[in-house]
């Protein structure tokens, strides 16, 4: 065998060929073998590429570079000769294996666990290439080997063309994308073939836009916090492994040529274990720019001045009125959940919804809040602004950065009057409460919460933020605070707080807490407040006036006798609505309404189900004119006057009998009010299957529905903005317009 760039028949300088392997890009590999037994893979640069000026000088600082790197799914450099007579070549550790392409044109496309595995390997091997400043530029099915442990890329690719433009980190992720597509698809580029779990963070390796595309760490951390499960057994189909097995015993190579189990490749969390899937909300590491994309850093004031002796504000002196438990009661009429003694339901069918703009942005946030005009997108790295009719980039980014985010009982955000609320960290101060312009997404003001306050010789008192909400010209920040004498102890009644902050300057105005602050409810106008008493179990639960106007002092009281199941702290399970609070009571199967002056009842509502069962309504809520009220009760969801309670209408799953429950809507009283919303004319709702539902407000008809397989386990963040919905899964921003066109 005589070949260019050999120094004798059958020999690349010091290796003697055993067989062609491959053709990678016009250069050519083989196996081979030193002296001393050791296997090698000898690449051999194409005739025209090692023509090419001024190749040999780049490819020989290229090695220098490539001799230093290593990883687990890099073949690292043995040798090299940029000067050899009549081509470079160089020499990599070997790994029994097939080329991608090989495989896929023998055996057909890979499964979903091999695709996933593949994309990992890869991107965790360019990952170590990008850090070192170095880049492959050659991946693609040619140049990928499978092999029993993993995907393997040599640390140095050769990237192909003549004159071509020097390779990027944004090229070795086209191919990487391009590899996984060809991988899915048996040979093409449908990218239809792609499963759920990785369609969206491919189709974001092959945007056209470079700057969109993910880096290489990112997608490692999309991949790795995924939390599906890792495949028993091999990750390459048995037919698979039966040619490596053969390609790697007719070089002779023990060590490989036996078909064994893979080592692990991704260090994916099997479901039920390790740390809750709820704390690993995928966030793809990305830079940050500081506030304004320079040098400047939040400014920020002091909001540690210790809360009043005693309890703030004092206890209401106002009379008890008529309880929702009492006489001197208005019922409307009752509503069975099967709508036997309501309005006729409305079976939920709708189209598939239209997507306004769909765009993929660099990590995947943890909550987000939206005008008509601009999203606010927090995550674990930095917020962002994106403008409502375009999802492009509106402003710099903000070093302010949101971890736990959006949860059953926490949302960090507010938006109200021309300025986004959020409560969040910068990479050097923790347990902030911020507002943005939302016309130029400047800070307007940034304060440092207080996490603790001393409570006399003994006592400490440690602050946890739920959630922020507006009313006026206030700031509410709500949440639990802890009292102790260096022991906590579960069996102390929760204690919450209320912190008001002026919304203009950020300057605190008073605070309260105490057991019988829970689940505060912050209308969006007024100066009341509605909070629920925590409460030990089997005894009788309490709703509670909060007058702000009067700082913080208790008002009207009202006990709400087998309702302490929701008596928490976290986003508010009652709702407000033109004059009134409303929330559930009796055994969770009655809706009241009482005025949120005095607390006298002025109607209340009971559900039942048609078979007997025992009904639990869910968190009520209002639309935005608040002339009706919208619950969810099992698998309906239906609409009342405010005024009176009587039924509009009632909207129902078709089959949710038929699923095992699985197809409900959100019912339980334990489950955040963000999961149902309202524009002017839409209600906006999901259901246990994670389906968004968009609904005629005055029919209770279904305009559309939106799903996504590939949604997170933990369903995804979703909100309303104007007339559109704007809805985060992964690292994709999604616009749909309330109304389809």
């Amino acid at each position: 065998m005589n070949h260019p760039g050999t120094e004798g028949t059958h020999r690349i300088g010091p290796y003697a060929l055993l067989g062609r392997e491959r053709t990678v890009g016009g250069s050519e590999l083989f196996a081979a073998r030193t002296d001393e037994g050791l296997l090698v893979t000898v690449t051999v640069v194409g005739p025209e590429l090692a023509a090419s000026p001024g190749f040999r000088d780049r490819f020989r600082a290229a090695v220098e570079v490539a001799r230093t790197l290593s990883g687990a799914f890099l073949l690292p450099v043995v040798d090299a000769d940029a000067d050899a007579p009549a081509a470079p070549w160089l020499a990599t550790r070997f790994a029994a294996g097939l080329s991608l392409r090989h495989a896929v044109d023998r055996h057909g496309a890979l499964a979903e666990p091999a695709l996933r595995l593949l994309a990992d390997g890869l991107a965790r091997a360019l990952a170590a290439l990008h850090a070192a400043g170095t880049v492959h530029g050659d991946v693609g099915p040619d140049s990928v080997l499978l092999t029993m442990d993993g995907p393997r890329i040599s640390v140095l690719g050769m990237p192909g063309a003549t004159g071509s433009p020097a390779p990027s980190p944004t090229d070795d992720i086209f191919g990487l994308g391009s590899t996984v597509l060809f991988a899915a698809s048996g040979g093409g580029q449908d990218t239809g073939a792609l499963p759920a779990s990785l369609r969206e963070v491919i189709a974001g390796c092959l945007y056209q836009e470079l700057a969109d595309r993910p880096t290489a760490e990112q997608l490692v951390d999309y991949l790795e916090h995924q939390n599906l499960p890792v495949p028993g057994g091999h990750w390459l189909p048995p037919a698979v492994t039966t040619d490596i097995a053969a390609a790697a015993a007719s070089v002779g190579s023990a060590s490989a040529s036996g078909v064994r189990d893979p080592a692990p490749l991704l260090p994916v969390r099997t479901a039920g274990a390790g740390v809750s899937r709820r704390k690993l909300i995928i966030l793809l590491a990305g830079g940050v720019a500081l506030v304004g994309g320079g040098a400047a850093a939040l400014a920020i004031s002091s909001d540690s001045t210790p809360p009043p002796a005693g309890r703030a504000g004092g206890l209401g002196t106002t009379a008890r009125p008529t309880s929702p438990s009492g006489v001197r009661t208005t019922s409307a009429p009752s509503v069975s959940a099967s709508s036997a003694d309501g309005p006729e339901p409305v079976v939920l069918a709708g189209p598939d919804a239209a997507e306004t703009w769909s765009r993929a942005g660099k990590y995947a946030p943890t909550c987000i809040e939206a005008s008509d005009k601009v999203i606010m997108v927090a995550g674990k790295k930095s917020t962002s602004f994106l403008g409502a009719a375009t999802g492009r980039l509106e402003f710099d980014s903000l070093n302010t950065k949101v971890d736990l985010g959006t949860t059953m009982n926490r949302y960090p955000t507010a938006y109200a009057d021309g300025v986004f609320y959020l409560l969040c960290d910068t990479p050097n101060q923790f347990g902030l409460l911020a507002a943005f312009d939302a016309v130029g997404g400047k800070v307007k003001w940034a304060i440092k919460l207080a996490a603790s306050d001393p409570g006399g010789a003994e006592f400490v008192s440690m602050y946890s933020s739920s959630y922020v909400a507006v009313a006026g010209n206030t700031v509410y920040v709500c949440g639990q605070v802890r009292e102790s004498n260096g022991k906590f102890s579960v069996e102390q009644p929760t204690t919450g707080y209320i912190r008001a902050f002026d919304a203009t300057t950020g300057k605190r105005l008073w605070q309260v807490k105490g057991t019988d602050i829970n689940n505060v409810l912050v209308p969006p106008s007024g100066s009341r407040l509605l909070a629920a008493s925590a409460v030990p179990a089997k005894k009788p639960g309490r709703v509670q006036m909060i007058d702000a106007s009067r700082k913080g002092a208790r008002g009207w009281k009202a006990p709400v006798p087998h309702a302490s199941f929701y008596f928490t702290t976290g986003w508010p399970l009652t709702c407000y609505a033109a004059g009134l609070f409303l929330f559930a009571g009796g055994a969770g199967d009655k809706l009241f309404a009482v005025d949120t002056a005095t607390g006298s009842e002025k109607w209340h509502q009971l559900f039942e189900a048609k078979n007997g069962d025992q009904v639990r309504i869910g968190t009520p809520f209002p639309s935005l004119d608040g002339t009706t009220v919208y619950v969810p009760v099992g698998s309906d969801l239906v609409a009342l006057a405010t005024a009176d309670g009587k039924p509009r209408w009632v909207a129902t799953l078709d089959g949710a009998n038929d699923m095992g429950g699985a197809n409900l809507f959100k019912a339980s009283l334990r489950l955040g009010g963000r999961n149902a919303q309202c524009s002017a004319d839409t209600v906006f709702a999901t259901d246990g299957a994670k389906t968004l539902w968009a609904i005629d407000a005055a029919t209770g008809r279904a305009r559309w529905k939106y799903t996504d397989a590939s949604q997170p386990d933990v369903g995804f963040l979703w909100t309303v903005g104007g007339d559109r919905v704007f809805i985060a899964s992964h690292m994709t921003m999604t616009a749909i317009a309330a109304h389809r066109r």
